[in-house]
């Protein structure tokens, strides 16, 4: 069966996460992503040789709203953990044995340009409706932008930018300091789902931080969210679903209790093992 999971500040840190989030006194952790040849994220070594067993013994996909190019620096699935897909802007790619599936992308190009206005076009309205961003903006291929903030829109300000984008076919996230504008055509539930039915299996568990992953956390029959993420707060605050288990720990010890439960059901469940 098949095991999601969303990377970033779930199972993989950050040293900007690993800062603001704290790392416990005497935690070993694992570098697992490379940057200009320094380390740049990490996992605790519970969770990196857990990860490693539960690759090899189901099929584990990788769900993100990283580039591929970016996803393509985490070291991990260049050496020591293969994996078969792995999902990477926000839905936009699905990337089979290393290759990306053009067939895929093309639908989602097609969609986002029937469904969605332009990103030039989306700037002008919100501008227009008086939303300054105070952060620098960077462009997802040719997906989606987003901005890293210098200061933090309030709740009210952040339920206005997102009214205003859902008018014009696009949707927000906050993710730290990263304020995400994504068409809501690229979707990680779609993706997800189309490599459930290449496969002929249906997703088991999956796990994430964001809203971005409530699109494919919500088919899953077991939800694994962080308790430290933008899901974790909209979870305690509404309706979820009625399987979704927030962790206990915060922080990169949240993402070696995700592994953790991710085995209990392997373990308990010998059906799951491939």
């Amino acid at each position: 069966m098949i095991f999601a999971s969303d990377l970033d500040r779930t199972l993989i840190y950050s040293k900007r996460a690993l800062d603001e989030f704290g790392v416990p006194e005497g935690l070993l952790l694992v570098p697992v992503e490379q940057k200009d040849g320094d380390s740049v994220a990490f996992m605790t070594e519970t969770s990196y040789l857990q990860l490693k067993e539960l690759a090899n013994q189901s099929l584990f996909v990788p769900v993100t709203t990283r580039t591929t190019e970016q996803f393509k620096r985490f070291v991990i699935f260049e050496q020591d953990i293969r994996i078969k897909y792995a999902v990477t802007a926000n839905g936009a790619n699905i990337l089979h044995q290393g290759t990306m599936m053009e067939e895929w992308s093309n639908q989602i190009l097609n969609r986002v340009k029937l469904e969605t206005v332009s990103q030039t076009e989306l700037l002008s309205i919100l501008h227009r409706e008086g939303v300054c961003l105070d952060g620098k903006r960077k462009q997802a291929e040719e997906w989606f932008f987003y901005f890293i903030l210098n200061c933090l829109p309030s709740n009210n300000e952040r339920k206005w930018i997102e009214d205003v984008a859902a008018k014009s076919g696009w949707r927000i996230s906050l993710q730290g300091r990263k304020l995400y504008f994504i068409p809501q055509a690229i979707s990680k539930g779609n993706a997800l789902e189309y490599i459930c039915k290449l496969e002929g299996e249906k997703s088991v568990a999956g796990a994430g931080d964001s809203l971005l992953d409530w699109d494919f956390l919500k088919n899953c029959q077991y939800q694994f969210v962080p308790n430290h993420g933008e899901l974790a707060h909209k979870l305690a605050h509404g309706p979820g679903g009625s399987t979704s288990i927030l962790t206990t720990n915060g922080g990169v010890r949240a993402g070696e209790e995700i592994l953790q439960h991710f085995h209990q059901l392997m373990h308990k469940n010998p059906i799951f093992l491939l």
